[in-house]
């Protein structure tokens, strides 16, 4: 079943969807890197909120990491490492998704 069309995130950009993983339902936050995506659960490592400041409105530094909007937590796009903020040397938890037919849909999860 797909998450979202991937067109619909600007390059660079984020999404929020709705998801069952695991079989329970969660918000992610999805990233677009050109044909590609990836994402993550949408609660910070720090204190276990939301990462977005309204629901599918999220910050980006100059430097290009996601911002969490609660306590200023800063995380790398790559594999979601918190680099800067109250839970450096944490991450955001990764889920597997994939681009099928312009779609993201959830993808297998890693062995």
């Amino acid at each position: 079943m797909p998450l979202i069309a991937l067109d619909s995130i600007e390059d660079g950009g984020f999404a929020e969807v709705e998801a069952l993983v695991g079989g329970d339902a969660e918000s992610l936050i999805v990233h677009r890197v050109g044909a590609n995506a990836r994402a993550w659960l949408n609660v910070c490592p720090h204190a276990g909120r939301r990462l977005d400041w309204a629901p599918g409105k999220f910050l980006k530094s100059k430097e290009g990491h996601l911002v969490c909007a609660a306590h200023g937590a800063s995380f790398e796009l790559e594999r979601g490492d918190c680099v800067a903020g109250p839970c450096r040397g944490d991450s955001l938890r990764s889920v597997a998704v994939e681009v099928r037919d312009g779609e993201v849909v959830l993808g297998a999860p890693p062995l």
